[in-house]
């Protein structure tokens, strides 16, 4: 009986459905991972001499149309279905490209990255629900999402070594990452007319027999009628939540924080390594790889030592070590300073991760898991709009060091935040 049960979930994860998910995810993180680490960054600043505070607002919208859009996209993907919903989600990621390759103005490209984030806002409500659909008895669908994982990471590493290796051997032609984007996109749209129709005609095929993927209303024509329901089980669920939720109030600015960081050091990290350090492509490259290899291989480790001695110490010492790391990072000019300081960093995350995850998972109630998760990854998410404007400014009207010292600071913020928080048992 497992053995047929194996067999049935091999064969669903063979399908060409799971492997049009995995290619658009692969290809999606490819196209982000290019643009915002790798490309936009460096060719804002030293080809069009846009300003660090314009490249931060630009960041920031892209991260805003991501976040704000995602959840009216897995509405309206649950009514339109996946090809619709996709196709039209990823023709906006070619049209952001576009822009950007044949425009040169701040206002042109800061709509570029709106245009990016709204259209990249349905790729993860769709992929879950697809990869829900597919999950078999029991829910069983932790080989899928961790398939899904894998292709999202390997095409964020991807992208940005790819541009990388293109820059470095066509003498900085950002035509030509264009280019290659552009035709990524026109891919990425190709895949998606490859995806079924409606979600509800996606049927399970097994066992009890034909079972449509729950939660999908069949005869709900009215496009007012749920935005009714909407506002109103929004309404009362803030009122249980309110009700249920009891933390310290200190929780709300650590999980606004633990994302501002990453905000802080986006918009400017590619541009501090490869006009202040002067590092090649390769060599930037080459800094990722390490970087997040050392992340990854710790992640294991770090979960499993997390789960036996409990998230406080890994996250106080995570959270030093990676203020440490960021306040120092541009005091050395040594190449292999910069290694060791990356290193630091990526080991300070692999025990920041795990354990944040773990600790604010204790904080939710069981009663309101879904709705209370949801809050708190808007509020951590909003970290991200608001981190790149604060260090585009400061790296025009303060110094190139400022954004890095002030992450350093959030990060020591963070510390003395949950040092409290540890001690009051909040």
């Amino acid at each position: 009986m497992s053995y047929a049960v194996s067999a049935e979930k091999r064969k669903r994860l063979m399908s060409p459905f799971f492997f049009e998910l995995l290619a658009i995810l692969f290809l999606v993180e490819f196209v982000k991972g290019s643009l915002l680490v790798t490309v936009l960054p460096v060719y804002m600043k030293n080809v069009l001499g846009v300003s660090g505070t314009a490249i931060g607002v630009a960041f920031a919208l892209q991260y805003l149309g991501d976040n704000l859009f995602r959840s009216p996209a897995g509405w309206i993907a649950e009514r339109l279905g996946y090809k619709a919903t996709m196709s039209i989600a990823l023709t906006m990621v070619v049209i952001a490209v576009l822009i950007i390759t044949f425009t040169d103005g701040a206002l042109w490209l800061s709509l570029a990255c709106l245009i990016l984030g709204t259209g990249t806002a349905p790729l993860w409500p769709c992929v879950m629900t697809g990869a829900t659909s597919i999950s078999g008895p029991n829910n069983s669908n932790g080989t899928a999402m961790g398939a899904l994982e894998t292709a999202a990471l390997a095409g964020t590493g991807a992208g940005p070594i790819t541009m990388n290796f293109v820059l470095e051997h066509s003498d900085s032609n950002y035509q030509t990452t264009f280019l290659i984007m552009l035709c990524a996109g026109v891919i990425l749209v190709m895949t998606a007319l490859l995806l079924p129709g409606r979600v509800k005609q996606m049927e399970m095929q097994h066992g009890d027999g034909n079972r449509a993927v729950p939660g999908i209303p069949a005869d709900d024509k009215s496009l007012l009628r749920p935005w009714r329901k909407l506002a109103d089980s929004v309404k009362a669920t803030l009122h249980e939540v309110r009700r249920t939720l009891k933390v310290s109030w200190l929780v709300y600015p650590a999980l606004f924080l633990q994302s501002c960081v990453i905000g802080l050091l986006s918009p400017v990290l590619t541009l501090y390594i490869v006009n202040e350090l002067g590092l090649s492509p390769n060599q930037y490259s080459l800094l990722l790889v390490v970087g997040g290899g050392i992340t990854v291989l710790a992640l294991i480790p770090a979960g499993k030592l997390i789960d036996r001695f409990g998230t406080t110490r890994f996250l106080n010492a995570g959270f030093l070590l990676c203020a440490f790391a960021l306040s120092m990072f541009t005091q050395f000019r040594s190449l292999a300073a910069v290694y060791v300081m990356v290193c630091l960093v990526g080991i300070a995350y692999a025990m920041i991760l795990p354990a944040w995850n773990t600790y604010v998972a204790g904080l939710v109630p069981e009663g309101q898991r879904g709705t209370v998760w949801g809050f708190f990854l808007t509020l951590q998410g909003s970290g991200m709009v608001f981190g790149p404007i604060v260090s585009g400014w400061l790296w025009d009207g303060v110094s190139h060091v400022a954004p890095f010292a002030a992450s350093g600071m959030v990060m020591g913020a963070l510390f003395l935040i949950h040092l409290f928080l540890s001690r009051s048992g909040s």
